[in-house]
């Protein structure tokens, strides 16, 4: 269910996006002479900082996109959640450890503690 809400909303964005119902933030005509540019240097050309900052932009079509691309990201930690009582009452302890260390590292990552390639 999660990955179809998930689909669904980048799906809705990329039309808001391109029929321009959203304003972008950064504009379409200038979205080819950006493709060629590093992750950093694109978001210094566009003047966007990195991280979680996209949440204050959801009035703008492409960072509206972001939602649907955070929804699938979280349907992982949920899967790994719901999962756990069941490896408990199993008794598949490794597995559990398994389980938890996923959603740790999937939570750090999210968390943007750690800053790669900056």
């Amino acid at each position: 269910m999660g990955r179809k809400i998930g689909l669904a909303g980048i799906i809705v964005a990329f039309v808001l996006y391109a029929t321009e119902i959203l304003s972008p933030k950064v504009p379409l005509a200038i979205i080819p002479q950006l493709w060629t540019l590093s992750s950093s240097d694109y978001l210094s050309a566009v003047g966007l900082d990195s991280g979680w900052t996209w949440l204050g932009m959801l009035q703008h079509g492409d960072m509206l996109n972001m939602l649907g691309i955070a929804i699938l990201g979280l349907v992982s930690i949920i899967c790994y959640i719901s999962i756990i009582p069941i490896l408990l009452r199993k008794k598949d302890y490794t597995y559990v450890g398994i389980a938890v260390s996923e959603i740790l590292v999937l939570a750090l990552a999210v968390s943007g503690i750690i800053h790669v390639g900056e």
